[in-house]
């Protein structure tokens, strides 16, 4: 059993809100994070998308009342829109009562339903927490590059051989595409947004071209945009936003869009193994993506990133700001012999960072200049992690 870093931060949340969202892609652990936790003090687990669980709830203010003394979890509570607002009431009934924490654990496939329902409701109410696919900070050093290759899902990570890694993965995208989108949205052709995700993996980490998407697929530009949101909502895609705030600059406007599980984005592409993958063209963007992924999921609540591009030519992977205020500037390469570009020196000079970094596929630690360093992933993750203020 692989311990999440989460666990504690749930724990924490619990114990000082009437109700917890712990949000995150289909398979990713959310269930049994959450029974861990049931485990350590009286509760009762509902899995919303069984009939005779939903069946319970059919009066869920008297159920519910029942427990009143329990934590309880719901399991994909988005399948029950109805059921937030009577969450409230009890929720403030509990509160006249002096029960002000550890009333409900709420887990959710998606962040469109969950947040929209729960916003109008719960506001004031709830605490939420994301949990992502296993990172740098929760395997082994060595597995580092099988994490890469294979992403963080635990299914995939911990399969037998990289075979039965990739079938799990190619079962995963067609069941979201069959089975669980649907649930979220106007039917959309599987097929048509399948060849919609590939596309997104073929441009891993660039720009994102919206026309160029949409004459691919033959659609409009809106509906490009449409499938796009549905996939950050599922927590499945992320649109990393360009620096905006240098008024004198000629910036780039445009987003990159990522697949956030590097394994996802092999599987989409049919790379089985690290072979496969390092002789193919996404490998670079490949690392840049897992690279920022990580970063983000270690991040203190509050930072904000973005990448900085001029068209002049100056270029920075990744810019975090701190809560605080402090800037990092972290550029990212595969090689074991990482070399900074003249486009990394202008765009720190636009920006002067606290911190300069080379993210690269080494482990050792070491100098590229008076004011940047060359950094294993999981080293500065933990630096991120340990030293940023939360």
């Amino acid at each position: 059993m692989i311990e999440r870093r989460l666990h504690a931060n749930l724990l924490e949340a619990i114990n000082n809100n009437p109700a917890v969202a712990l949000l995150g892609p289909r398979q990713v652990g959310k269930t049994t994070l959450a029974q861990e936790i049931g485990e350590t003090r009286p509760s009762l687990y509902l899995d919303l998308e069984t009939l005779a669980d939903r069946a319970k709830l059919a009066d869920p203010e008297r159920y519910l009342a029942d427990h009143e003394d329990e934590l309880v979890i719901l399991d994909e509570v988005h399948r029950v829109p109805e059921l937030f607002q009577s969450l409230r009431g009890l929720i403030d009934r509990g509160r006249r009562r002096g029960k002000r924490a550890g009333r409900f654990l709420l887990l959710g496939s998606a962040a469109m339903d969950l947040l929209k329902q729960s916003g109008e409701s719960l506001a004031g109410r709830i605490s939420y927490l994301e949990l992502a696919p296993f990172d740098a900070l929760e395997i082994a050093r060595e597995s580092i590059d099988l994490l890469w290759v294979r992403g963080g899902f635990p299914s995939s990570m911990l399969a037998d051989d990289d075979a039965r890694s990739l079938k799990w993965r190619q079962d995963f995208i067609r069941t979201y595409l069959e089975r669980d989108i649907p649930q979220f949205g106007p039917r959309i052709p599987a097929e048509t947004l399948r060849r919609f995700w590939t596309m997104l993996a073929h441009h891993q980490m660039t720009l994102l071209n919206a026309a160029s998407l949409a004459r691919g697929l033959g659609v409009s530009g809106k509906t490009i945009a449409f499938y796009l949101d549905l996939l950050v909502d599922l927590l499945l895609v992320r649109r990393l936003p360009p620096w905006h705030r240098n008024p004198g600059k000629r910036l780039v406007k445009s987003p990159k869009t990522y697949i956030r599980d590097s394994g996802m984005t092999h599987a989409l592409l049919g790379l089985k193994s690290k072979d496969d993958l390092l002789g193919h063209p996404v490998v670079g963007h490949s690392w840049e993506g897992f690279v920022i992924e990580t970063l983000l999921g270690v991040a203190p609540q509050g930072t904000e990133a973005s990448f900085y591009r001029t068209t002049a030519g100056a270029e920075i992977d990744l810019v975090l700001v701190l809560p605080g205020g402090t800037l990092w500037a972290i550029e990212i390469k595969l090689s074991s012999a990482p070399k900074v570009e003249r486009g990394f020196h202008l765009a720190c000079g636009d920006l002067d960072p606290a911190k300069r970094f080379v993210v690269y596929s080494g482990d050792d630690r070491f100098s590229l200049g008076p004011d940047t360093e060359a950094i294993g992933l999981r080293e500065l993750a933990q630096r991120l992690a340990v030293e940023a203020p939360r």
